[in-house]
């Protein structure tokens, strides 16, 4: 206990000093230097991760949480907040995921941003990401995860940003700042609201009192909070964002956007997870909202043409499993998911980094092909991240997706089941497509850019084979059905105790599973394989359908026009013109002018004439003489 104690503060700290240093002296200390930098930091911080959760698993069961308070920060009247850390399981678990896969992406980076004329300022925000990551994952109440959480929001504006002479990335930027920023509204009320019910932001002082507490104040503390991870973890009606975030650079996309901040949401569910058991209404909307938006942003990925942007939309379908999850009580399968997805996911945008590289940038996935041959190392791992992804045995998407899948059953939620057993199928055929039209077949490019084609360097390739390793053991942490991670996050969750159920149901479920995600592979190997042809005619026998599933169902011109043109006509002709420049400029321009007429008018009598002057003053001493003789009488 005392070793965890010590160590804990260190864990985000000092990839936040690496942070400092290379933002205000990265340039001067080189590049070299400047990658060994964030990626020892980052390094350390896994070190001492792993010390501390090898620390905590010392102790006895039920009493696995260590906390230290760094000091008072906040104390208004009866409000008081501490700056203080926690590891438990919960914890422990995602700051492994944070600074492990992050190490693995650090060291990616070094290969792929290795031209890049601002390595150490790239460097420096990842540094800053991943302090703002672990502060959030660490937060021992709401206030301080609050810091955190919009800490990793600024970083992902930053990094999606980063390449800023790009107008395409600077308006991704923006606009995930701006879809962010609504999300947080909702966390900030969330935070309020649980002050005044509870007295306290403190997750060990209010969590334990959620089951004194009226349902309905619950569900509404509850839904104001998932208001701020719908924003976060980029769910229906918030998700636009994270597509158009792939305009960073594709680490950014692989550690934030996949493996990381996009599941601070989910996190933060189940780090209230006692609260949202004692809230039912708030529940039923996190369990549909995660549905929906799976089955939702597997569709769009059917017939997307930009590699990064369907692993974008996959990335929000599979957060939607994980929403699917803590809805139906199951929190220990989300964080399973969680967990291995963070693997595969992260090593398929690693994959697209690499084609991309070979590619000289290119990410149109019709203009490749053929590549299995010419990056051999980059097609196997795809291979795995794939299989993992879909949900083919023995890999770790196919223990941690069934987990999901089989507790939405085993709690009654049969339609969320059968949605998300179509969304299975459908991941399956985007990345069956994707499979056949990047690495199968012939190359569709040019002579000359098959000659350049070539794998990528060994720092770029050994994250790529380290973490197909963990996409092929971490599923093993959860056999069978996550009952190991349940029962080591239980006293921190809120799981329920259910029944057994009959073995033939479940294996028959899980065979139906497998069996969806091989059909929906060998549906999209003939489609794009076998029949070539065939998904033209599809197309254009379906075309108002196909136009609208590639138009990503048209909700960004929708929110175009129902949100941001009333919005900039709001701002550009009312606010600015109407009230800024016709109102107030209008007074304050007036004013002034007033003053320049009259002096103007009083500017001719100032002509130095003495006997002006004399007319004047014996003028306006008669006037006023009059003036005085006619009010006495």
């Amino acid at each position: 206990m005392g070793t965890a104690s010590r160590l804990l503060p260190l864990i985000p700290l000092i990839p936040a000093l690496s942070a400092l240093v290379l933002a205000v002296a990265g340039r001067r200390i080189g590049r070299s230097s400047s990658g060994r930098l964030a990626c020892g930091a980052v390094g350390v911080s896994f070190a001492l991760a792993v010390i501390g959760f090898a620390s905590m698993l010392g102790m006895a069961e039920g009493e696995r949480s260590v906390t230290v308070e760094i000091f008072d920060w906040i104390a208004a009247g009866s409000f008081t907040a501490k700056a203080a850390l926690v590891l438990d399981p919960l914890s422990g678990i995602i700051s492994l995921v944070v600074t492990g896969v992050g190490l693995l992406i650090h060291v990616y980076s070094l290969g792929y941003m290795s031209e890049d004329k601002d390595f150490s300022r790239f460097f420096a925000y990842l540094n800053l990401f991943t302090a703002s990551m672990l502060l959030l994952v660490l937060a021992e109440n709401l206030l301080l995860m609050f810091v955190g959480w919009e800490g990793v929001g600024l970083c992902s504006y930053l990094l999606i940003g980063f390449w800023f002479e790009k107008k395409a990335a600077v308006n991704a930027g923006t606009k995930a700042f701006i879809v962010n920023r609504i999300g947080d509204v909702g966390f900030l009320l969330g935070i309020l609201m649980t002050f005044l019910v509870f007295g306290t932001v403190s997750f060990g002082e209010f969590l334990p009192l959620a089951p004194t507490q009226d349902t309905a104040l619950l569900s509404v503390i509850g839904t104001l909070l998932f208001v701020g991870a719908i924003g976060k973890s980029a769910q229906i009606p918030l998700y636009v964002w994270l597509p158009d975030a792939m305009e960073g650079p594709t680490p950014v996309s692989a550690y934030i956007h996949a493996a990381t901040m996009v599941t601070a949401g989910v996190y933060m569910v189940a780090r209230t997870a006692p609260l949202y058991a004692e809230a039912p209404l708030a529940l039923a909307l996190v369990g549909v909202i995660g549905a929906v938006t799976a089955l939702y942003a597997s569709t769009i990925a059917l017939a997307q043409d930009d590699f990064k942007r369907i692993l974008a939309y996959s990335t929000i379908s599979q957060l939607g499993y994980m929403f699917l999850a803590c809805g139906v009580g199951a929190f220990g399968a989300a964080i399973f998911h969680l967990v291995t997805h963070a693997f595969f996911k992260a090593l398929l945008f690693l994959v697209a980094g690499n084609v991309m590289h070979a590619m000289a940038g290119e990410s149109d996935i019709r203009k490749m092909g053929g590549l299995k041959d010419k990056l051999p190392i980059t097609y196997r791992t795809f291979v795995i991240a794939t299989l993992a992804l879909v949900g083919i045995p023995p890999l770790a998407g196919f223990f941690s997706k069934d987990a999901v899948l089989w507790s939405a059953f085993r709690e009654g939620y049969t339609l969320l089941w059968a949605v998300g057993v179509a969304g299975v199928f459908l991941t399956a055929f985007y990345m069956g497509r994707v499979w056949a039209l990047v690495f199968e077949g012939r190359f569709r490019g040019s002579a000359e850019e098959s000659r350049r084609l070539h794998e990528s360097p060994p720092s770029m390739i050994w994250p790529l084979r380290l973490l197909a390793a963990g996409s092929v053991v971490i599923g093993f942490i959860g056999v069978p059905h996550a009952s190991w991670i349940e029962r080591f996050l239980a006293p921190y969750l809120a799981v329920k105790t259910v029944e057994p159920s009959s073995l033939a149901v479940e294996v028959g479920l899980t065979l139906l599973n497998i069996a969806v995600a091989v059909g929906g592979l060998l549906l999209a190997r003939h489609f794009y394989l076998v029949d070539r042809a065939l998904p033209e005619r599809v197309a254009s026998g379906a075309a108002p359908l196909y136009r609208f599933i590639k138009g990503k169902f048209w909700i960004d011109e929708l929110y175009d026009v129902l949100l941001v043109r009333p919005f900039f006509f709001l701002s550009r002709v009312v606010l600015w013109r109407l009230v800024d420049k016709a109102i107030l400029d209008g007074f304050f321009n007036g004013a002034g002018r007033v003053v320049r007429l009259s002096s103007e008018v009083l500017r001719l009598s100032q002509v130095g004439n003495l006997r002006l002057y004399l007319f004047i003053l014996f003028g306006g001493a008669m006037a006023l003489m009059g003036w005085m003789v006619l009010g006495s009488v």
